[in-house]
């Protein structure tokens, strides 16, 4: 069924007189008893408002469409009223108005087709036809040219499906965390692809596991493979399929690049007896960088559960007490003691040899594993802590790829000793005499000299290091700056100094918090996208993921990365200032009450900077035009013409 079967000419009113909700709503419906279309006015009009008391059909964009399934509806039917001033409904100011009668037994058929108009909706231009439009058979015109564009579409996305030849990708991507960039990444290349006609299957290797699996037959069958990854990846899969490999950042930004250099590209990947990437991917060929970086974001993904959770057993051990864990005190719980023990010494005690062994995993595959977490181990209880840990993942690591290299000689009838015996042990004596003998005496000196220095420190200098701290954090939004500030505010936790970590949080907690701040207060200069955006970033940036900001600061990055950095030294410092300690190395809002020494006075320093981030944005940028249609009311037919 067509949507033009249901709005006929008899139900289209082009200069709707009312004043408010109410004279909409009874204009409407008259209409609609007038023309034959209901059984009971009033009870179709009770039916009608008991769906407004539920939820109400104001949708934004300036529209509102009052709907019902009712037993009054003789037939189904849309009538459509025009109002060019502006009428305002609940909240917004709404130009278009679309009264939906279905009835009580409405087939699916009907309902599809009812749904398919709020679809329509959406697209700036059929609305914008819709306010240009003279007369009744305008309107007409345009929801019929506008079924038919769907029509065509529909026949080109069934000849592309059903077109053997057409072209098909497959992709994956991972972040460390796994909760931002992955899916953001994934979505980009998803549409990029689409744009262009191409099908593209994404795997998603998130923080809840792998969503979205590629099969066999989907790789084998794919003209080319995108690796949008900050962790390792299987790479053993795509054995002769042309490859790709860069940062989820890279495939948020530059989706379409990506499609272009993978379909273009000549040689085919190859892999190895190893899961890791051979470097065959531009990225790679360009800086040796990129790798480093990925094999320490592979650390840091498996790491972090550690650290939460034992951050977070040990911060609730404090709630009964802050000595309630030392058998010589009289607030001594052990219960507390129990959490606190499985939060220190299990949690944070793998917390470095699970860090080290997944760094040497990720450049040697299965057999730097072992090496890498004993090296971490001797690291740990030496002294030099995680940065000794992330020296010998490194050492494992090449330490193993140096041995492959070397006992590849040997004959093949002891080949098979290599994984089982040679490299765990050749690989494990290596790493751990450097460890032990070159690195935990000098960085043990500096973690000590370095806690010293922070544990003493008051006055201008705190504020210093809280404003560096937190700018640093979201300086790149999840890259390598941000990584290494984390990293030292784990390390700080570990030494039990916890003021790091407390302007670290409270700094990647303001971006996302103060542009939602902005498109709230200063809505005018966003797009209704934009402000829906703003209100997931509130969400985004109470709970700690600071990612929640790159759609404005991709869209904007001049005013809104300066912001950020801006807001969150100031949140930072004020952190730092006030001696506010964070036992918890993740969490948000979640943690606050029961990780943080002062509470509200923290909230009030994540506040401050959001405010901060909120005026810089708010007045630099410039507000949209024609800026009626941001409240949902068009002055004059002319601001609509000047749009398209």
């Amino acid at each position: 069924m067509k949507i033009s079967e249901l709005i006929t000419e008899q139900n289209i009113i082009l200069h709707l007189d009312a004043k408010n909700k109410e004279e909409i709503i009874n204009s409407l419906a008259n209409r609609l008893e007038e023309n034959g279309f209901l059984e009971d006015l009033e009870g179709f009009k009770k039916d009608i408002w008991e769906r407004e008391r539920a939820v109400s059909t104001e949708v934004g964009y300036g529209i509102a469409m009052p709907h019902t399934k009712s037993a009054y509806v003789n037939q189904p039917a849309v009538i459509f009223g025009r109002n060019l001033e502006g009428i305002t409904y609940d909240k917004e100011n709404c130009n278009l108005f679309f009264m939906i009668a279905a009835q009580a037994d409405a087939t699916d058929e009907h309902l599809k087709t009812l749904s398919r108009l709020s679809t329509y909706l959406m697209d700036e231009l059929f609305r914008a036809r819709l306010i240009l439009a003279q007369t009744v058979d305008d309107i007409i015109s345009v929801i019929n040219d506008k079924e038919q564009e769907e029509i065509e579409e529909e026949k080109i996305e069934e000849t592309i499906s059903n077109d053997s030849n057409t072209l098909s990708l497959v992709g994956v991507t991972a972040c460390t965390a796994g909760i931002a960039h992955t899916y953001m990444s994934a979505q980009s290349l998803k549409d990029a692809a689409e744009k262009r006609g191409i099908q593209m299957k994404v795997q998603t290797d998130g923080s809840s596991g792998t969503e979205n699996r590629l099969t066999d037959e989907e790789i084998a069958q794919a003209d080319g493979v995108i690796i949008a990854a900050d962790r390792t990846v299987d790479m053993s899969r795509f054995d002769g399929k042309k490859v790709v490999e860069t940062s989820t950042k890279r495939g948020i930004n530059n989706a379409d690049e990506l499609i272009s250099e993978v379909l273009s590209k000549k040689e085919l990947y190859k892999a190895t007896d190893s899961v890791k990437s051979d470097s065959n991917s531009n990225d790679a060929k360009k800086s040796g960088v990129f790798d480093i970086y990925k094999h320490l974001m592979n650390g840091v993904s498996f790491m972090l559960p550690f650290v939460v959770s034992g951050g977070i057993l040990i911060a609730i051990s404090f709630m009964f007490g802050v000595n309630s864990a030392n058998p010589d005190s009289s607030q001594y719980n052990e219960f507390a003691a129990f959490l606190n023990s499985v939060g220190g010494s299990a949690a944070f005690g793998l917390m470095v040899p699970i860090f080290a062994g997944y760094v040497a995993f990720s450049i040697a595959d299965r057999p730097g594993l072992a090496p890498g977490a004993i090296g971490g181990m001797i690291a740990s209880t030496g002294g030099s802590g995680f940065l000794g840990g992330l020296i010998a993942g490194f050492v494992a690591g090449y330490s193993i790829l140096l041995l492959k290299k070397i006992l590849i000689k040997l004959p093949k009838s002891l080949h098979g000793l290599n994984p089982v015996l040679l490299y765990p042990v050749l690989g494990t004596l290596i790493t751990t005499i450097i460890i032990q003998y070159v690195i935990n005496t000098p960085i043990s000196s500096f973690n000590d000299t370095l806690v010293r220095w922070l544990t003493d420190m008051n006055g201008s200098n705190a504020i210093l290091v809280g404003a560096l701290l937190g700018g640093i954090l979201v300086s790149d939004m999840g890259g390598p700056l941000n990584k290494i500030a984390y990293a030292f505010g784990i390390q700080m936790i570990t030494a039990g100094v916890y003021e790091p970590m407390a302007a670290l949080m409270c700094g990647g907690m303001i971006p996302p918090i103060g542009l939602g701040l902005a498109t709230t207060f200063f809505r005018n200069k966003f797009t209704e996208q934009d402000r829906e955006t703003g209100k997931i970033a509130y969400v985004l940036g109470s709970c700690f993921i600071t990612e929640g900001v790159i759609p404005f600061a991709a869209a904007d990055p001049i005013r809104v990365i300066p912001a950020n950095i801006i807001g969150a030294a100031v949140g930072g410092a004020l952190s730092m200032a006030f001696g506010i300690e964070l036992t918890a190395p993740h969490g948000g809002i979640f943690v606050i009450p029961i990780a943080i020494n002062r509470p509200f006075l923290y909230i009030a320093c994540v506040l401050a900077g959001s405010v901060v981030t909120m005026l810089i944005v708010g007045l630099t940028k410039k507000s949209i035009v024609p800026n009626k249609k941001t409240s949902g009311g068009i002055t004059n037919v002319s601001d609509v013409e000047g749009a398209i």
